[in-house]
């Protein structure tokens, strides 16, 4: 993984202690509110709804075990034990105090990670892959070109204050496991007809108050004038995007407005005046990055075990773990496994500082020391040899990590909501929890088969509900809170956003608002050599009318 040079470090102090002295300035009455609130933003402090939160940045989602063990150490000392992983693949603590920040944030330098540019209207904290490096469908690694968005966007003074926050993902994979295309900037590494390197390039996707899949505008740039392109993707979105409304500001409503082909157009014309320039990455420079990103030192391993076949053959559990929770690896011998934080009664993505030093222990004796975040909010294990898959298992479910949902009903994304963000109009972890006790039993989450579940608290979306197959939105009538459904959404290559089903549903209604949803699936679905059609085509398939009268026929329920 990427280690800080002398610059990057040099940089992230220096930002320390410029940050404590705003902080002791403030404290003293030296700052008043409205001059201390962006230098706080700047360094990824908000104030919530009932204490400051912190959002450190784990750039596309890549975590050293050391660095795991420090934020399990500050969610001990200045949390309440534990964090929050988000679907940016960042990490958040709910409850320090703002006098502490600075102590933070110091901590956080002497491991290599900070929270810049973790909020504010910059760009914000690239995502990938949470396989890239070793999955088995890759390209290419994309991690050393979020590595290079990363070095080219911090600290850029073209870019610190934009119209809106600006958001990218990387991919490279034959399945985009990125969700490319509901990101202002959407990535895919490939390679051309002649076996060049370089990106599609994707513009003006995004969810919140309104939801766009992005356009394709360019289906090939050179790696050597990425940079340069997205400098003119981002100077277009400056001079055109909206300031006056931030309703309006995000550069999918200038894309929509200009529409994409003028859109396109305008970036290739600032591009001719950029091509070939100061920001042109040659080849000698991928390389270094690249070095970042070697192969651990891999045994030479057949692709079956017989140990951990036999362990499969005889325990049933394991077997399904086996099934949910790993991802096929590149190296013959090898999984990456998903460690679950969705846990039944859990709020999804939270781990305590004891899981969080559970995980960099796997790491440290299984995983060559490295930890991945997904945007599903779980934590990876990239490089796990299939000889200690049941060790490895056996070590997570002491520590509650082993729930075999991945890819199920239960393995919800879910933002904090209403218990915490002061944005938010309705709860979402309660939300969670009541859908996760409706469907506690593993077998019938197995039979239902793949379904994405979002839950977002309020129509920013931080939960991803619009590509949820099925999603969840809190909404506020008249000081209550109230949840709309969406059915139909799905990211990656067919990315799409989910439809209204109706009227929206009371809180302790909408479990069983979702249980009648399932109901009408499991009686719709086509099944063919005991393989079931998932959820989000049988919804594609019938339509919502189906949904629709099942759901708003029962008496029992209570909508709005």
């Amino acid at each position: 993984m990427y280690r800080y040079d002398k610059v990057d470090q040099t940089l992230v102090e220096q930002r320390v202690a410029q940050f404590r002295d705003q902080t002791r300035r403030y404290f003293a009455g030296e700052l008043a509110e409205e001059e201390f609130r962006p230098l706080r933003l700047q360094n990824g402090l908000y104030l919530q709804r009932h204490a400051p939160m912190l959002r450190v940045a784990i750039p596309y989602g890549l975590l050293a075990a050391a660095q795991l063990r420090k934020l399990a150490s500050i969610a001990r000392t200045y949390d309440r034990g534990y964090g929050h992983f988000t679907t940016r693949q960042n990490v958040q603590f709910n409850w320090p105090r703002l006098e502490d920040g600075p102590d933070i944030l110091a901590e956080l330098a002497t491991v290599e990670m900070h929270a810049i540019q973790t909020s504010g209207n910059c760009v914000r904290n690239t995502t990938s892959d949470q396989f890239a490096g070793v999955a088995h469908d890759e390209i290419v690694d994309p991690r050393p070109y979020c590595e290079l968005i990363r070095q080219w966007s911090t600290f850029h003074p073209e870019f610190a204050y934009l119209p809106r926050k600006f958001k990218i993902a990387v991919s490279s994979s034959l399945e985009d496991r990125a969700a490319t295309f509901v990101h202002d900037i959407g990535l895919h590494i490939i390679r051309n007809g002649v076996g060049e390197i370089g990106a599609r390039v994707i513009v003006g996707g995004g969810l919140g108050r309104t939801p766009v899949i992005g356009t394709v505008i360019r289906e090939f740039i050179a790696r050597a004038e990425l940079i340069n392109y997205l400098d003119a993707i981002l100077r277009v979105y400056n001079r055109f995007g909206r300031r006056d409304n931030k309703y309006k500001a995000r550069i999918k409503i200038l894309v929509r407005e200009l529409t994409p082909a003028r859109f396109a157009a305008e970036v290739e014309a600032e591009w001719a005046h950029l091509q070939g320039g100061s920001a042109l990455v040659p080849d000698a420079e991928f390389e270094r990055i690249e070095s970042f990103f070697t192969a651990p030192a891999y045994e030479t391993l057949a692709q079956a075990d017989a140990g951990f076949e036999r362990n499969k053959a005889l325990d049933r559990g394991f077997a399904r773990w086996v099934a949910q929770n790993t991802f096929g690896h590149k190296v013959p011998g090898y999984a990456a496994v998903t460690l679950s934080l969705k846990a039944p009664g859990v709020p999804p993505g939270d781990a305590t500082a004891g899981q969080m030093e559970a995980v960099a222990d796997l790491a440290e004796r299984f995983s060559f020391g490295e930890v991945r975040v997904s945007h599903e909010q779980n934590l990876i294990l990239a490089d796990v040899r299939k000889a200690d898959l049941h060790t490895v298992w056996q070590e997570a479910r002491k520590a509650d990590l082993a729930t075999s949902n991945i890819g199920l009903i239960t393995n919800i994304v879910c933002c904090p909501g209403g218990d915490f963000c002061s944005l938010a109009n309705a709860k979402s972890i309660s939300v969670a929890a009541d859908i996760q006790a409706r469907f506690e039993d593993l077998d019938y989450e197995y039979d239902l088969g793949p379904i994405d579940l979002n839950i977002s608290g309020c129509i920013n979306a931080c939960g991803h509900h619009h590509v949820g197959h099925i999603g969840i939105l809190g909404v506020d009538k008249d000081g209550s809170e109230w949840y709309q459904v969406t059915l139909g959404g799905s990211q990656g290559s067919n990315a799409a956003i989910g439809r209204i089903i109706g009227r929206s549903f009371a809180a302790n209604e909408i479990a069983a608002a979702i249980e009648k949803i399932i109901d009408v699936y499991v009686e719709s679905r086509h099944v063919h050599n005991d393989l079931s059609e998932p959820l989000v085509d049988t919804v594609r398939r019938i339509g919502l009318e189906p949904f629709k009268a099942r759901v708003y026929a029962s008496p029992a329920l209570k909508v709005a």
